[in-house]
């Protein structure tokens, strides 16, 4: 798992994957974290990419760093403490203009029964799974 989280930091930007209906959707996110050995993504209950990740919680991440790159599927999963949201705020304190822990629109979500995949085209995958 730590190695997908390097991964996905030394990034920057990853897409993450929903959907909606029967239509795929697809955005860019930058917020990943380690709290009590899971890893976290983030945003906002508002937003369409939360309403569909309760929907159907079945996502995919892919990102590439000019050589490699990553296939992340995983279950999200809502996690509303106060502790888990403080801890992606606090990886993260350009948030804070928008977000707080104790608001009502700031949504934490670990990532279950992830299997990772890092390609390349001159080198067998490499599989993770958490």
């Amino acid at each position: 798992m730590e190695a997908v989280y390097d991964y996905l930091k030394n990034c920057g930007t990853y897409f993450l994957a929903t959907e909606e209906g029967d239509q795929p959707r697809v955005r860019p996110f930058g917020t990943i974290n380690i709290f009590e050995d899971k890893l976290y993504i983030q945003t906002g209950k508002i937003k369409a990419v939360s309403k569909q990740m309760m929907t159907n919680p079945k996502v995919e991440i892919s990102a590439f760093n000019g050589e490699t790159w990553i296939r992340l599927q995983a279950v999200a999963v809502e996690d509303d403490r106060l502790e888990a949201k403080q801890s992606m705020l606090d990886a993260y304190p350009s948030l804070q203009d928008m977000y707080s822990a104790n608001d009502d629109n700031t949504q934490v979500l670990y990532l279950k029964d992830a299997v990772a995949t890092i390609s390349s085209f001159t080198v067998e995958p490499k599989v993770i799974e958490f």
